[in-house]
């Protein structure tokens, strides 16, 4: 297989969002966006406790325009939003949010969250919808660790689990506006795997903590994202240490990019129309119980 070369690593900067502490691979000064997705957060955050869990966590807020998508790592996440779905996710699972032409959601840990560990890590990935799906109506896809596919191998020093897209034949449960593959791994010291990708998309994998080694010629260490060129079938990772990690690939939608805070959508007019909508009530109200 004709591997793909490393275009790029980028470091997961730490950032403080509202008191909520994340790293951040990209956007960033060396790149803007890996067309189709906007912005990936890493967070691993030990929750308060001198503080009620409803109050933790992010409060109600909207969007418009592309998918936040917050894949859970430890913890969980208790999802409300202003369509009505209410629903707490633990680790290994999904909460997949099409925002559409409007939504206002809040993410908070779940009731038991001090029972399981107290602690919070999640990656939130930022999907930009194609214009033409922009004001679609919103969707909420809540996927569990049980129900999500999951490639182990025999050398049992792999878990490859897919939520969306297609890896060797295991297809992903999110249905996807755009070819859009997102897998999260975990790999034990000496693991190796061969991912293919299609030639079309943009790819890029991002290590949560560890250390893996890319084509046999490229050391990737945690909190780093690692962006591939275009120029292959695939790529090989093999783990010098225990290693987790997320892979992102997508067909890029090649269209004009206007956002600013909570919303995604193709030019400036689009975006005040968003704030607009928001403020008279259009993306409907969330109250929490």
């Amino acid at each position: 297989m004709n591997n793909r070369t490393i275009k790029q690593t980028l470091y997961a900067q730490q950032f403080d969002m509202g008191g909520f502490p994340v790293r951040q691979p990209f956007p960033s000064g060396k790149t803007e966006q890996l067309d189709p997705f906007l912005l990936l957060h890493h967070a691993d955050v030990k929750v308060p406790q001198h503080k009620p869990v409803t109050q933790s966590g992010v409060g109600p807020h909207p969007h418009r325009g592309f998918s936040p998508v917050t894949f859970i790592f430890k913890g969980g996440v208790h999802h409300r939003d202003s369509r009505g779905n209410n629903n707490t996710i633990y680790a290994g699972g999904t909460q997949w949010m099409n925002a559409g032409m409007g939504i206002i959601h809040s993410e908070r840990p779940p009731h038991d969250i001090f029972e399981i560990g107290g602690r919070q890590e999640i990656i939130q990935l930022w999907v930009n919808s194609p214009a033409n799906h922009k004001m679609d109506q919103p969707h909420y896809y809540p996927l569990t660790a049980e129900e999500t596919p999951t490639i182990l191998s025999e050398d049992g020093l792999i878990a490859i689990h897919v939520i969306a897209g297609e890896l060797d034949g295991i297809n992903g449960k999110i249905p996807t506006l755009t070819p859009v593959n997102t897998f999260t791994a975990e790999f034990k010291k000496g693991g190796k795997y061969c991912f293919t990708i299609p030639a079309n998309h943009n790819a890029f994998i991002y290590l949560l903590d560890g250390k893996v080694n890319v084509n046999n010629e490229h050391a990737v260490d945690g909190k780093y994202a690692a962006v591939f060129n275009n120029d292959g079938a695939g790529f090989e990772v093999e783990a010098f240490e225990d290693t987790r990690f997320f892979i992102g690939s997508g067909e890029p939608l090649n269209e004009k990019v206007a956002s600013h805070g909570p919303f995604v959508m193709n030019n400036e007019t689009e975006l005040l129309q968003a704030f607009r909508d928001y403020q008279i009530g259009k993306m409907g109200i969330l109250i929490e119980d």
